[in-house]
C-alpha cells in the first residue's frame, strides 16, 4: 500500500517559525548563504531553541498514537538541504517525531503544499504566505519577536482567531473601510440571520474540530473568537458559526479595544489575525501570525 497523509491533519511549517534561527538569520541576511549554511554546519550538534510555533506543534503531535497517526508536520522551508540537517536534529532532541522535509534553497517551497493537501502552513516569510493563502491553504506570516507560548495548559492546543477575513469573508470588512463603523453595524444587524462567507481559515477550523471528535488521550483543544466586532453585529458570527456546525469554546466582542491584553489572559498557544496592528499588539503577550487576506491587505 502507498504512504498517503489522507485524513491526517497536515501542518506545514519552515524552520524559522518552528525554531529560533535569528542569530543565524543575521548571518545569512549581512553576509550569504554559503556563511549561513557553515554556521548551521558549526552548531550542527547544537539543538536550536524553540520557535514562535514551536508550542502549537508539540501539542497538536501530541494527538497521535502508535496506532492511529492524526497530525502530520512537515518542514517546508527555504533553507538548504545542509541547514536542514539542524532542523531535523534539533526536532529530534525535543522529541518531536518529524520525518518529512523539503528544502529549496532560496526558492519559494509553497508550491509542494499542493502534494501535502495541507490543512496550515506558516512561514515567516510574507511572499510565501501570501502565495498559499492565494492557493487557497490557510497560511500565517509569523512573527519570530512573538512572545512564546504559556506552560501553563500542558493538556490543550489553545488557538485564537480573528473573524472577519479570518474564519468569515471580508464582506463586512469591505463595508467597515468604506463607509465606517455606524454602516457596518447597521449592515451586520440588518443581515444577523445570513451565515457570512467563509474566511480563508474555516477549512483549519473544521479541521481542527474533527480532531476534537476524536481526541488524543493527553490532549484537547481549545478555540477562541477574538474580535473587534461588538453588539448588535455579535450575532451574525455566533449564527455564521451555527450554521457550519463549528463550536468555539470562547467569544471576545471587545468593540475596537485591544486584544492584546485579552489574549495574554487565554492564553493561546498560537493568534491568527489579519491586521498588523492587531498582530503587533498581541506579539508582545502570546506567539502571533498576520493572515495577509482580505481588504485590508490588498
Amino acid at each position: 500500500m502507498p504512504v498517503s497523509l489522507a485524513g491526517q491533519l497536515v501542518v506545514a511549517i519552515s524552520s524559522r517559525a518552528l525554531f529560533d534561527f535569528e542569530e543565524e538569520n543575521q548571518v545569512f541576511e549581512a553576509e550569504d548563504d554559503r556563511a549561513y549554511m557553515q554556521l548551521q554546519l558549526e552548531r550542527l550538534e547544537r539543538a536550536a531553541k524553540p520557535g514562535v510555533a514551536f508550542s502549537l506543534v508539540n501539542k497538536l503531535l501530541a494527538f497521535n498514537t502508535p496506532a492511529t497517526p492524526r497530525v502530520e508536520v512537515v518542514i517546508l522551508s527555504r533553507n538548504d538541504p545542509v541547514s536542514g540537517m539542524r532542523v531535523f536534529r534539533s526536532a529530534r532532541h525535543y522529541g518531536l517525531p518529524i520525518q518529512r522535509g523539503v528544502f529549496t534553497r532560496g526558492e519559494s517551497p509553497w508550491r509542494y503544499l499542493r502534494p501535502l493537501a495541507a490543512n496550515l502552513f506558516l512561514s515567516t516569510n510574507e511572499a510565501d504566505v501570501r502565495s498559499a493563502l492565494a492557493a487557497g491553504v490557510p497560511a500565517a506570516r509569523v512573527y519570530p519577536q512573538s512572545a512564546r507560548a504559556s506552560d501553563a495548559h500542558p493538556d490543550e492546543v489553545r488557538i485564537a482567531f480573528d473573524g472577519d477575513a479570518v474564519l468569515f469573508s471580508d464582506e463586512a470588512e469591505r463595508v467597515f473601510q468604506s463607509q465606517g463603523l455606524d454602516a457596518f453595524q447597521h449592515h451586520e444587524h440588518a443581515r444577523a440571520a445570513t451565515p457570512l462567507a467563509p474566511g480563508p481559515f474555516k477549512p483549519l477550523l473544521e479541521a481542527l474540530q474533527q480532531l476534537q471528535r476524536e481526541p488524543g488521550r493527553d490532549m484537547r483543544i481549545r478555540t477562541a473568537l477574538v474580535t473587534a466586532r461588538s453588539a448588535p453585529a455579535h450575532e451574525r458570527a455566533i449564527r455564521t458559526l451555527m450554521d457550519w456546525h463549528i463550536d468555539v469554546d470562547e467569544a471576545m466582542f471587545l468593540g475596537g479595544l485591544p486584544k492584546g491584553e485579552f489574549l495574554r489572559e487565554f492564553e493561546p498557544d498560537f493568534f491568527f489575525d489579519d491586521q498588523t496592528g492587531h498582530i503587533e499588539n498581541a506579539a508582545p503577550h502570546v506567539p502571533a501570525g498576520h493572515v495577509a487576506a482580505g481588504v485590508a491587505n490588498g
